[in-house]
């Protein structure tokens, strides 16, 4: 019997485990780690279905082997036939498995906090950041999310100068992580007689919204400052102190945060935002340190990479990270073709992670 190879031997360990935790979940004892436990059996469950098709396929073909060296002639061409069908199936059920082996990226679950900043351009650059933010309202529509307006702050002559949301639903982080970065716009202003193209751009960041637990924020690391809110122009929105600007002194990290009317709901907004932007670096800071030997092919956190063109004149989408070009601008900004570019990223991203690991 031919020594079983780490990769084999590992699926052998997963699948024993799997086996484990099903006995250890039927019996009737109550654990206190029970919601661990079957945590971790469900996320083996996917990884080890996929271990049996791609096992079930090598011993269906392991007991084709003596058939094809049958004297019946009819009895050969039918196994080898079979054999051939088989061994097709092969590549895609091994990198089904090595797909489900990946390492995860554990704020994939996680809901997000969506910002769209105005970059430059001008006036442009303040209507083109509340077309993509817009736009992922949208998008989080089609998919069934909840997509909540946090802070809004609108530049005198339209759009906005920055818009944050909060994204709640089933993968959110997952499939918005890789919209971080600069998106530009190419397009005729409506204010252009003259008909020239003008180019500007917005600043998108998606950080993953960490829970209590996930951040530990002391309070003497915060500075609270109150004040009464203000809108566009400088006219009063509010007659009472209920803007909340909170400083984080170990990192500088400055939220503001004034469109309730009640301070309580305004600092525990502001609260939400530091949580997700302090993850957010610790984020950054691991993901930096285990790619300190690699250049990782799909950015997905560099606020300063320019991601994106939105060419408008030309009616194309070009995301430069993968170089993929869409001619359909108008479905991409009402959402329903955003995820052709969202699957590429993904699909670009684990090919990236396989080929790491191979």
């Amino acid at each position: 019997m031919s020594e079983r190879s780490p990769f084999e031997a590992k699926l052998d360990r997963l699948v024993h485990r799997h086996d484990e935790l099903r006995d250890t979940l039927a019996g009737a004892v109550a654990y206190d780690n029970f919601a661990k436990l079957s945590k971790e059996f469900s996320d083996l469950t996917p990884i080890v279905e996929a271990v049996g098709r791609l096992r079930a396929a090598q011993s269906e073909m392991q007991d084709l082997a003596p058939m094809m060296a049958d004297p019946d002639p009819e009895i050969r061409t039918l196994a080898e036939a079979e054999f051939v069908a088989l061994k097709e199936k092969m590549p895609p059920l091994e990198r089904e498995v090595q797909l489900l082996l990946l390492p995860r990226d554990e704020a994939d679950e996680l809901d997000a906090i969506l910002e769209v900043r105005a970059g430059t351009g001008g006036e442009e650059a303040a209507l083109f950041a509340s077309d993509l933010f817009d736009m992922y309202q949208r998008y989080a529509g089609l998919h069934g999310w909840r997509f909540e307006i946090m802070s809004l702050s609108e530049a005198e002559a339209g759009g906005y100068k920055e818009a944050t949301a909060s994204i709640s639903g089933r993968g959110v982080f997952a499939r918005l992580k890789f919209e971080s970065g600069v998106h530009r716009v190419q397009r005729v202003p409506a204010t252009e007689a003259q008909g020239r193209i003008h180019t500007s751009a917005a600043t998108v960041a998606v950080l993953p919204e960490a829970e209590e637990v996930d951040i530990q924020i002391d309070d003497k690391d915060l500075r609270i400052d109150v004040y009464r809110s203000s809108g566009p122009g400088g006219q009063s929105v509010n007659t009472t102190d209920s803007a909340v600007r909170i400083t984080h002194l170990p990192t500088g990290l400055v939220v503001i945060q004034q469109d309730e009317k009640s301070q309580h709901k305004n600092k525990n907004k502001a609260m939400k935002v530091l949580r997700a932007r302090l993850y957010d670096m610790e984020r950054q800071a691991r993901d930096a340190a285990r790619a300190a030997d690699r250049k990782s092919q799909v950015g997905s956190g560099d606020r300063s990479e320019r991601i994106r063109t939105y060419n408008f004149p030309r009616g194309r989408v070009t995301d430069h990270r993968i170089n993929l070009t869409l001619y359909k601008i108008d479905k991409v900004m009402t959402g329903e073709a955003l995820d052709e570019i969202i699957e590429a990223l993904i699909a670009e991203d684990r090919a990236a992670k396989l080929a790491e690991i191979e």
